[in-house]
């Protein structure tokens, strides 16, 4: 007779994102090594019929992407090696392994991730099923288009090998496919070389949101990265005020010190949130006092300053478990792109937002250069904003509602790694390739093996 026993590598957990909203129970299997991961999506089968699998990494989307309420979820993190060639800077790394743990490694050696969203702690795995952004996108697109080849599990029990050349099909359908298209267990990729690990980063303070998205236009291209770090909470003649932070990697000579001391990298965690954060922190009053602060110390126009790569890159990871600060409800993360000339549509979300009463600190504003051939890729040429709420405002619903029409008739999408409650037939509006990715999902996974909260909750 089978043994009823239950299988010691499962254990059933509470999962969220990042953000801590609309959490869900799984079984969660943790494989430790590359035949146990590659095999992990057969076995999973076997466990959950029903439900259904998806892959995790880190956890660090912000809504219900790497869930499975009732299902089973594969965590990725126990196969998590990685080899750089140092002499084509090409990196072959287990999809567990950390955006973090990487470039500790490269950095040092002269090379950098070719994208880095605001986090460092995303893995490959997570990298490509989001296929996220960062401050280069302008220049250097997301991080798909740096990747050489993807190896999947495939829900019928074999294994893929696919790169934009071979089977582009399915290649390009898993570069933003939400893990949705197989189990990613390895996948090669291009890094940028460095001399140093200091950015020179200009500063430019403006006045409004005209302002800011005028520098943009105007400069944007003469820099590697650029972010603008907006002001939701004040309103009239300075609705939408901005500290604008442009840069590159500074060249040896621009930098004393011996080779070594120039690619030190070593960041770390100033001081950790703890566990039970209080509720009511985050208040339009202390919101409002943030962002003068932040906005006052900022200076007026600053060239060639020399910041490390986690001042410029990844500030809140020196703050750790940050996310525990909105409290026990969380929060979630409204981010949207839309096209160049949709300006006017910029202006609006960001007056609607300004004079609601929501409070907001973390807002950042972008410009995307050209997308890539994924059909439900998130990026397109144009703008995007993103913005942290925290969860329990009366008609914070009702509001996004109202802000995804905008962005909608704008020709303008939602991100999906950062959903959480987006209606589900705006959808197809969002991404009008949709049914593209729809039909390549149901040749590689007919019977629906891979689901997820995310899945389900918009049809996909």
């Amino acid at each position: 007779m089978p043994s009823t026993a239950p299988d010691p590598a499962l254990r059933r957990r509470l999962l969220a994102g990042w953000a801590g909203a609309a959490p869900s129970a799984a079984l969660v299997t943790r494989p430790t090594s590359a035949l146990d991961l590659a095999t992990a999506l057969d076995d999973a089968h076997r466990q959950s019929e029903h439900r259904g699998t998806i892959a995790r990494g880190l956890g660090r989307s912000y809504g219900d992407a790497a869930q499975n309420a009732g299902g089973l979820v594969i965590d990725t993190t126990g196969v998590s090696d990685f080899h750089l060639d140092s002499v084509t800077g090409v990196v072959r790394a287990s999809a567990g392994a950390s955006l973090d743990a990487i470039m500790r490694d490269i950095v040092p050696r002269g090379y950098f991730v070719p994208v880095t969203p605001g986090t460092r702690y995303v893995t490959v795995g997570g990298a490509i099923a989001a296929d996220i952004h960062g401050k280069n996108h302008h220049h250097a697109g997301s991080w798909c288009n740096h990747v050489q080849t993807i190896t999947l599990a495939l829900p019928d029990g074999t294994t893929a090998v696919v790169s934009p050349t071979d089977n582009p099909e399915l290649f390009w359908a898993t570069a933003g496919g939400m893990g949705l298209t197989g189990v990613i267990t390895e996948a090669t990729f291009r890094c940028v070389p460095i001399q140093t690990s200091r950015l020179l980063v200009d500063t430019d303070r403006a006045a409004d949101l005209d302002e800011v998205m005028a520098l943009m236009e105007a400069g944007d291209a003469d820099y590697d990265y650029s972010v603008a770090w907006t002001d939701l909470v004040t309103r009239g003649r300075a609705m939408g005020r901005s500290v604008l932070t442009r840069g590159r990697f500074a060249r040896a000579d621009e930098m004393a010190g011996t080779e070594s001391e120039r690619r030190a990298y070593d960041p770390g965690v100033i001081v950790t949130v703890p566990p039970i954060a209080p509720s009511g922190l985050l208040t339009r009053l202390t919101a409002r006092a943030f962002n003068e602060a932040w906005f006052r110390k900022a200076p007026a126009r600053r060239r060639d300053e020399l910041q490390s790569i986690a001042t410029f890159f990844h500030p809140l990871d020196m703050l750790g478990e940050w996310h525990r600060g909105y409290g026990p409800r969380g929060f979630l993360q409204w981010q949207y792109a839309v096209p160049l000339d949709a300006e006017e549509t910029v202006r609006r979300t960001v007056e609607r937002l300004s004079s609601s009463q929501f409070p907001s600190v973390v807002v950042v504003l972008k410009r995307f250069g050209l997308g890539n051939a994924g059909p439900i890729s998130f990026p397109i040429p144009g703008w995007t904003l993103a913005i942290d709420l925290p969860i329990g405002g009366a008609g914070l619903g009702p509001l996004l509602d109202e802000l995804d029409e905008l962005v909608v008739a704008a020709g303008g999408r939602i991100y999906l790694a950062k959903d959480s409650r987006m209606r589900p037939e705006l959808l197809s509006m969002m991404y009008p390739r949709l049914d593209e990715w729809r039909e390549i999902r149901e040749k590689v996974d007919p019977d629906r093996r891979l689901r997820s909260d995310l899945a389900r909750r918009l049809g996909l």
